[in-house]
């Protein structure tokens, strides 16, 4: 298949492909700077970015908004002119810090769910930083765009469609991600470009759609592109790659999965979420409530009080490799990894590259 650049206005990537956001620790500079470099679009997850800094256990909102730079700034290095930007989740404590400071930096791009991220618009007026809301349904879509619209006169410069097939926080009921099927998924996808194209011809402009979630082969990409799409993003199929920034215990977790090993979990805050069972995950489902003694003021509707265990120190621990203790978000084709590889050979792989 012939495949067209993806542009979301004056930005133009050479490779329809996104490399979605993953936090904690999973997408920085090093993953986000070599997907910009081979043609697609790199993202950088602002959740926790600043994790490794010293004072991060003492003050995580200056560490975070200081490493946004920090990672920005070697994944230039490393992209040589590619498009770099963030994923910053409306569940986001401090989510209106995050956007300023990601634009202040002149990141290409914000990429931005967990939430509908009404409001984002204000928050980066007066910056050439492109705005993609991430949305899961047709309603959700026309929401965000009727708000912007009414509100603040613009509309979205690309839109996100992520499925029930998702890794990591997802934007779907239990009873919906239980009930999925790829004919429903597909309706949605075709109801929601054609909810796009109203204002793509208000505002005499071009919105990108890109589809994301549990895309892991060519097939899959030419599914959603002869769907209508102009792109996909793909995450999951980039953390078994020797560019990505979690360690290698983390990697390897992912390799020796099997089918049956990726669940529904529920976060802190109640959302659902896709993830390896593993030690961590059985404790939790026994009702082993850890005992919080630090808030790292990541989420916004977080208690520490009510909430059966930290997801901040649950995933900060899988990243650096205690793979037994912490919680290992996924899309749900994560068990199909089975080596190592490199961000070129993924391009391959979906078929953005020739082999």
């Amino acid at each position: 298949m012939e495949f067209k650049p993806l542009c979301i206005g004056d930005l133009t990537a050479k490779i329809p492909l996104i490399q979605g956001g993953m936090g904690v620790g999973v997408s920085l500079s090093n993953l986000a700077g070599n997907v910009a470099l081979q043609g697609g679009i790199g993202i950088i997850s602002t959740a926790q970015i600043g994790y490794r800094e010293e004072d991060f256990s003492k003050n995580p909102l200056n560490a975070n908004l200081r490493a946004i730079g920090k990672e920005l700034e070697k994944a230039r290095e490393i992209a040589k002119g590619g498009i770099v930007g963030f994923n910053i989740m409306v569940a986001t404590r401090n989510y209106g810090e995050y956007v300023k400071e990601v634009c202040r930096q002149g990141a290409d791009l914000i990429i931005s769910g967990a939430g509908l991220p009404v409001d984002l618009p204000k928050l980066a007026e007066g910056f050439q930083t492109k705005l993609a809301p991430i949305v899961s349904s047709v309603k959700a879509t026309s929401v965000i765009c009727k708000m912007w619209d009414r509100k603040y006169n613009v509309t979205p410069d690309m839109i996100v469609v992520e499925g029930p097939l998702a890794g990591g926080h997802l934007g779907f009921s239990l009873e919906d991600i239980l009930s999925y099927t790829k004919e429903k998924f597909d309706n949605e996808i075709k109801g929601i470009i054609l909810e796009v194209e109203k204002y793509a011809k208000k505002y005499g402009k071009k919105i990108p759609v890109v589809v994301a979630g549990g895309i892991s082969n060519e097939e899959d990409v030419n599914h959603y592109l002869n769907l209508g799409a102009q792109g996909v993003q793909v995450a999951t199929q980039f953390v078994t790659t020797e560019e990505c920034d979690a360690s290698i215990e983390y990697k390897n977790t992912y390799i020796n999965a099997k089918k049956e090993d990726i669940t529904i979990v529920k976060s802190p805050v109640g959302m659902p979420g896709r993830a390896i069972a593993n030690k961590f995950l059985d404790q939790v489902r026994q009702g082993n409530k850890q005992n919080i003694t630090k808030c790292y003021q990541c989420l916004s509707k977080c208690n520490p009080l009510e909430i059966p265990y930290c997801i901040t120190d649950a995933l900060i621990k899988a990243v650096r490799g205690d793979v037994d203790n912490g919680l290992l978000f996924c899309g749900a084709n994560a068990y199909k990894a089975e080596r190592i590889e490199t961000v070129s050979d993924v391009f391959k792989r979906l078929g953005f590259i020739k082999k």
